[in-house]
């Protein structure tokens, strides 16, 4: 049997696992976004990012579901639904825009994704600029 200060341990290698893992999916993520962004420029639709990085995802053989629906619930009724634009790993969004300028409402979108589906990380990628933008968004 293991005593307190073991079981401590043992949880707190646990979570440096699980965050080590998810952080080397995110690289992934941010290196196959930055491949898109410099092979399509600026000026398309979200679409066409969307679909290009779900391809280049796949490609690094990560599981990518594409305007995946979740629905939000209410006291265990489903009151509205939303499309993430990709799910990675059944573990990450993400949120794909094409704006001069990410806003406030880009983040609180992120939010209410993760607050919906009780995951922990989106990342919001801008397609709109010359460089793009990402900012990691954690529940």
């Amino acid at each position: 049997m293991k005593d307190g200060t073991s079981r401590y341990v043992d949880t707190l290698l646990g979570r440096d696992k699980e965050f080590n893992r998810i952080n080397k999916i995110t690289e992934k993520i941010i290196g196959c976004a930055f491949k898109v962004s410099n092979t399509l420029g600026t000026g398309f639709l979200e679409k066409v990012y969307e679909n290009s990085l779900a391809i280049e995802l796949s490609k690094h053989k990560l599981h990518v579901e594409r305007q995946k629906p979740i629905d939000v619930f209410y006291e265990k009724e489903v009151v509205g639904s939303f499309f993430a634009d990709l799910l990675v790993e059944d573990e990450i969004l993400i949120e794909l825009k094409h704006a001069r300028n990410l806003d406030p409402a880009h983040k609180a979108q992120c939010l209410n994704y993760l607050r919906a589906t009780d995951l922990r990380l989106c990342l919001l990628i801008n397609f709109g600029k010359p460089k793009i933008e990402i900012k990691r968004i954690s529940n």
